[in-house]
């Protein structure tokens, strides 16, 4: 069975940092490409950074040079670095892997960025 926990969301100021967690069970996250997604209230579900299995990765432009995706092959988990945090930034952010023939994802983490 393959499950993805996120953690890491809370309350934080604006220019903040925050890092989120997804460790994943049932699956090896170097043979997926993981993802980071976030909605933000109203809003639908965006997609902002991905790994893909040979380390490369890709973000949305507003998080370019804010956002560090990463992982930990030995914890099976990834990670998102979150600097200089935006109120545009708050949101659920959920953990996304892609399987052969079909995706899991989390339940999600709160991100609340104060202004």
């Amino acid at each position: 069975q393959v499950q993805l926990v996120e953690s890491g969301g809370d309350l934080v100021q604006a220019g903040g940092s925050l890092r989120l967690s997804c460790a994943v069970s049932g699956i090896t996250v170097t043979r997926h490409t993981m993802g980071w997604f976030r909605q933000a209230p109203g809003k639908q579900r965006e997609f902002v950074a991905n790994i893909i299995a040979d380390g490369g990765s890709n973000y949305v432009d507003s998080v370019k040079g804010r956002f560090t995706i990463s992982r930990d092959n030995a914890r099976n988990t990834v990670y998102l670095q979150m600097d200089r945090l935006e109120p545009e930034d708050t949101g659920v952010y959920y953990c996304k892997a892609d399987g052969f023939n079909r995706n899991w994802w989390g339940q999600g983490t709160q991100v609340t960025v104060s202004s």
